[in-house]
Formats: structure tokens, sequence, C-alpha cells
């Protein structure tokens, strides 16, 4: 079975009016409006006011919608962290950690839907507990990032760096219960408000 780790199908030439990424995000809503499980292809093609066998003219399958709405919300997030692990990218530590927090925000608010999404899968197929292991993988990572800030003296010692991790990436996530793009608050006000709180607080 294909997982959400795995390359996404070739595209098809979509309809007049209903291309893929409309349809995408049309199936993303009604996941997150009713859970993906609840959710039928029936559904989506009646929320698009097109036949099931029109929606089956741009994508395989639900779950093919759903490998997508996962790698949306995993994707860019991954490269942020691949990179600001990297000690080559330049900089310290601290400021490869501060920088991927800050652009974590900032991909959290453009993909707000599916990140919506990612944090409401609880493993019940092979395509979320590969989303999950994702989300684990980058757990991992920004641990062992705080773990070098700590070493080179730029955040104190005293809590685990797994949590601090955890604590991190859990500021990013809540902004899915609370901002909206209309809302009073821009995404790059949001963004250095969650950057400046979180490492005010950790900074020696």
């Amino acid at each position: 079975m294909t997982s959400a780790a795995e390359p996404s199908q070739p595209r098809r030439r979509g309809r007049p009016g209903h291309d893929q990424a409309a349809v995408l995000r049309t199936a993303v809503d009604l996941f997150n409006r009713r859970g993906y499980d609840a959710t039928s292809m029936g559904d989506l093609a009646k929320e698009l006011g097109l036949t099931k066998a029109a929606i089956y003219h741009h994508v395989q399958s639900k779950e093919q919608l759903l490998i997508a709405a996962l790698d949306d919300a995993l994707d860019e997030l991954t490269t942020a962290v691949t990179e600001a692990v990297r000690p080559e990218a330049g900089g310290s530590a601290y400021e490869r950690l501060r920088a991927v927090v800050r652009r974590s925000v900032e991909v959290l608010m453009a993909r707000q839907p599916s990140v919506t999404l990612l944090l409401r899968v609880r493993g019940n197929s092979e395509v979320e507990v590969a989303a999950l292991n994702r989300r684990r993988w980058l757990d991992e990572q920004l641990a062992e990032l705080v773990s070098e800030a700590v070493q080179e003296g730029s955040l104190r010692a005293d809590i685990p760096p797994p949590l601090v991790s955890r604590l991190l990436f859990g500021m990013v996530n809540s902004l899915v219960e609370w901002y909206h793009p209309d809302g009073t608050y821009d995404a790059a006000t949001v963004a250095d408000a969650v950057t400046e709180l979180a490492f005010d607080g950790l900074s020696r």
C-alpha cells in the first residue's frame, strides 16, 4: 500500500473548472469537518457539484487524497528541519534552532488545513502510521538540535531536550486552534511572537 512517505501518483489532467488542487482543497476541508473515515467520495463529489466518475478523473482514491494532504503538511517542514540540523548550513545550533522554529510557524500558517488534518491522524492505517513516523522523526531531529545548543552553552541545560522539542512543536501546533489568516494578527507578527516568546524563555 502507498504510504505518505512515498512519491505521489502522477497528476491527471483535470476537467475545466475543477483541477486536482481544487479537489484536494475541498477534500481536506471535508476531512477536517467530518473526519476522514466519515467522508466518502460521494460526499466530495456532492461538495464539488460533480459526479463520482468526474472525481475519479482527478484522483484514484480517497486514500490518495489523504496522502497528498499529509505530504503537503510534512514536506516543507521536513526540508526546513533537515537543513537546520546540518552544521554546514552555517550559524550556531541556537541560531539554526531559532530559525527552524520560526519557519515551522510560517509553514503551519501557509498550510493550516493540511496541518490540522495531520494533527488529527491517529495511526488508523498504513498511511497515517507513515505520517506519524515522519512527525516522530521531526521531533527527534529538533531534540538533537536542542542538545547541540545546550552543549554550546546557548540554552539552559536543566530541561531535557526531547521535552523542549515537544513543547516547541506544541506551541507551534496550537496555532491551528485559533489562527485565522484574516484575523487580528498577520503571519509575520505571529511568527515573531512565537519565536521570541519561546527563546526569551530558553535563552541564558
